[in-house]
């Protein structure tokens, strides 16, 4: 029943190709983005997950500021 209904969609055959050009399309340009970002960035939002808040919600990064 369902494969009836939908072979009686005309153009049903671009959904398939309209979807992999999107997949295809978000990767491209994840990549771009990965090789575009400063590695710093990368650093940073790597060690969130590890980094400690203090009572004031203040994130020590475990770094000495020096003034």
């Amino acid at each position: 029943m369902m494969r009836d209904v939908l072979q009686s969609v005309e153009g049903i055959s671009l959904y398939p190709i309209i979807s992999m050009i999107i997949f295809v399309l978000f990767f491209a340009i994840l990549i771009i983005w990965m090789i575009k970002v400063d590695k710093n960035y990368i650093k940073k939002m790597s060690n969130l997950p590890l980094e400690k808040e203090d009572e004031n919600g203040i994130i020590n990064t475990g770094e000495l500021n020096e003034k």
